[in-house]
């Protein structure tokens, strides 16, 4: 089994409790690993993640335990860097054996194409996004940011995705249609130009399994923190599901 999931948020100032979500997510990946034998992590699984030389954030033992204790069983983990853990340099590779992509993969798993991505830098319309984007993804700001003690830094990360996310949870879980769903509009002229059967994504927070030409579908998986979604390929087909007890953490922000 092949298990697919992104946008947990972790760390996020706008999770009233974050022990228990990352408990909840410690506990899917237990529930997972009975039949795994590879699992993406498709960006945004922290809120807020930057590698200082000898430094990395506070926290998240559990979770970062469990993803060892997995890789160290024999079970392949990708994770994907999002908008929210862009920094994420070499840590997870040496001190967990996890593979890190820094942009998008193609990967072939039971015989089908996988087009794998976080889907946010996709948006070619977002101008002002673009140029944030380009400033995070630059060495230069990168080794600037070091400079920042990391008390400090970490601080002005984590109010830097309160302040944004708040101003977008209003379209967050809201499916816009396939005419302005920028990840769909890029997806379709992607899947029109190269051979892949699915095309997944993360980001949007939304749950999407679209069929466009040729039998060829694009999935967007939702996210951990409201909708507490994720896929699962079986070798045959894909699948969205979301953990049974979701609706009674249905909404995690406040």
């Amino acid at each position: 089994m092949v298990y697919f999931l992104s946008d947990a948020h972790l760390g996020s100032r706008l999770i009233k409790d974050q022990r228990a979500h990352e408990k909840k997510l410690v506990d899917w990946l237990d529930q997972v690993k009975t039949d795994a034998t590879t699992i993406i992590l498709l960006g945004d699984i922290f809120d807020f993640w930057f590698e200082y030389r000898t430094v990395v954030p506070k926290g998240f033992t559990r979770f970062l335990g469990k993803l060892g204790e997995l890789v160290d069983n024999g079970i392949e983990i990708h994770f994907f860097t999002g908008n929210h853990d862009i920094w994420a340099f070499d840590y997870f590779e040496k001190e967990i054996g996890m593979i890190v992509h820094h942009g998008p993969a193609t990967m072939e798993f039971g015989g089908k194409k996988f087009y794998l991505a976080h889907g946010d830098r996709l948006d070619s319309r977002d101008k002002g996004f673009k140029i944030i984007q380009k400033i995070f993804h630059s060495k230069t700001a990168q080794e600037l940011f070091r400079l920042i003690p990391p008390q400090l830094g970490q601080g002005f990360g984590y109010n830097w995705s309160k302040r944004n996310r708040k101003k977008i949870l209003h379209i967050e879980n809201k499916y816009l249609g396939e005419n302005k769903e920028f990840i769909v509009i890029f997806a379709k002229k992607y899947a029109a130009a190269h051979d892949v059967d699915f095309l997944v994504f993360g980001h949007r927070h939304i749950l999407l399994d679209l069929q466009a030409k040729d039998q060829k579908r694009i999935i967007i998986l939702g996210d951990f923190v409201s909708i507490f979604s994720y896929g699962v390929f079986d070798g045959k087909d894909f699948r969205l599901e979301c953990i049974e007890d979701a609706s009674k953490d249905a909404i995690y922000f406040h």
